[in-house]
Formats: C-alpha cells, structure tokens, sequence
C-alpha cells in the first residue's frame, strides 16, 4: 500500500521534509542562542554598570572614543561651564521632567556635555540652576552620544530655542559655535538641588525590541517546522485512503488505474460548456 512513497512525486515531498524540517529547527536554535546572548549581554552590561560606580575616576581623554568597553566608567574632565540646554520628555523614577545640559569648554577646545542633573516638569529654562562661574572639574559616568528614535529618546523636531532632543555631537553641532565631543558625562553628584541622572548599560546589551523579535522569530520557525511535518502526515493519510478505496474499488476506472501506478488522482477530462453539454 505504501509503494507510492517510491514514486518521483513522493521522492520530491519526502526530500523537501528531510531538508526544510532540520533547517527550520536550525534557524530556530540560532534565533533562540541571539535571544539567550542578548539575555547575559543584558545582564553583564547590568553588572558593569555598579562596578563602575566604585571605580577611580580616569582622564576623559583616555576613555575616548565610547564603546561598550568604556561607557559607564567613571572620567573627569576640568574646564568651564559655557551654553546651558534643555533636554525635555526625560522620565526620572516613573515622573516626568528634564535634563539639564550644560557643555564644558575643555582645555582642548572642545566642548564636553555635561548633564548637570534632572528636573521634573515641563522644561523651564527659569527653574534651571545656571552653572558654576570659573573653572571646574566634573565627575561622573561617561555616555556614547544619543540616537533620535532609540531608547525612548525622542526625535521631534520645532523644538523651542535652548533645548535639544538628543544628547549627540551631531544633534549640538548646529546650536554651539565649537567643537563637540562625541560623548557625554552624567554627573555623579548633581548640582544645585537637581536629581543625580543615573548611567545606563551600553546601546545593543538591553531587552529591547530586537531581543525579543529573536524571541518571536525563534517561535515562527518551530511553528514552521511542526507545520511541515503536518502537511506531511496529512498528504500521506489522504494518499492511503486513495489507494484503499481503489483496493475496495470504490473508484472510477480512470483513477483506479491511477492509483495502481501511485499517481495523484487527476481532474476529470470531460470540460462543460454553458448549456452542460459535455465538450470532447
């Protein structure tokens, strides 16, 4: 009763099953293993980030350029306090409000962000604290320049004067007349009342959307292999009842001869035109 699972048909199913099934459960495995190394990036990245709360303070110029190595660590920097900016839509402990961002003019000529602190409300350039006079040297973690649009950092534009959306070189460019270094520093104590803005873990190690679209796609293949198996299983049972009823001979003649040579069943030969006369 089985024979037909030699035939040409048959060998093309049974191959596509040996070859789609083993592939699905690969991609799969491999998206399950991108979701399980997002999980401990997630979690290291965590880790680093108290650790360098109790680090010794470095030179900001050895922590440079910002990677997933440095951002975090703990710099200094020495300068003065120049234009003062307004970071809105920024959530502190569940409560909404904003940063302030106030760039220190290096002894290099460039311009470090320096996060001062965080205030809650709507952005007021009245209620900010202005900066210190003279020189200063800061202290706090280093960050990588913002992304618009990653990370809940807002990417709206029409924004009033004083304020920016984005901590990035490229986003202050246009709005301070020197050079910017492509980095930023969230201090570890805040000035003048404000709230400590805290570090976070590097861009790429956090449960973001794409960890879990690995979770999502490690479902779909499973899902796709168990499908397949399925319609195999299906055309296989279809095909035994086939040939049984043509055992039985509860088939016509046509398809009973079909079904001794192991072919598929094929549609009736006889076409009908519109008054239902049989057309040869």
């Amino acid at each position: 009763m089985y024979r037909f699972l030699l035939t040409p048909r048959w060998w093309g199913i049974n191959v596509f099953l040996l070859l789609a099934v083993p592939f699905c459960i690969f991609m799969g495995s491999w998206q399950l293993s991108r979701f399980e190394a997002r999980v401990d990036d997630h979690r290291t990245a965590q880790a680093q980030v108290s650790e360098d709360r109790t680090e010794a303070p470095r030179p900001l110029a050895g922590m440079l350029p910002v990677d997933k190595a440095t951002s975090g660590k703990r710099v200094t920097a020495t300068g003065r306090y120049g234009e003062q900016l307004l970071v809105p839509d920024r959530t502190l402990d569940d409560r909404k409000g904003f940063y302030v961002l106030t760039l220190l003019r290096t002894d290099g000529g460039k311009a470090l962000p320096v996060v001062r602190g965080w205030l809650p409300g709507t952005a007021d350039a009245a209620t900010a604290p202005a900066p210190p006079a003279g020189e200063v040297t800061v202290t706090g973690a280093l960050q990588a320049s913002e992304t618009p649009g990653d990370n809940g950092v807002s990417a709206r534009g029409g924004l009033p004067a004083g304020q920016t959306a984005a901590i990035s070189a490229a986003s202050l460019v246009n709005v301070v007349p020197y050079d910017v270094y492509d980095a930023w520093v969230t201090l570890d104590r805040a000035d003048s009342g404000m709230t400590a803005v805290p570090a976070t873990a590097p861009a790429g190690t956090g449960l973001d959307l794409k960890a879990f679209q690995n979770l999502g796609y490690t479902g779909e293949w499973f899902v796709f292999a168990g499908f397949v198996v399925f319609m195999w299983f299906r055309l296989l049972r279809r095909e035994v009842e086939f040939q049984r009823d043509a055992a039985l001979g509860l088939l016509p003649e046509g398809e009973a001869g079909e079904a001794a040579t192991g072919e598929e069943p094929a549609a009736s030969a006889t076409a009908y035109d519109g008054a239902s006369t049989p057309v040869r």
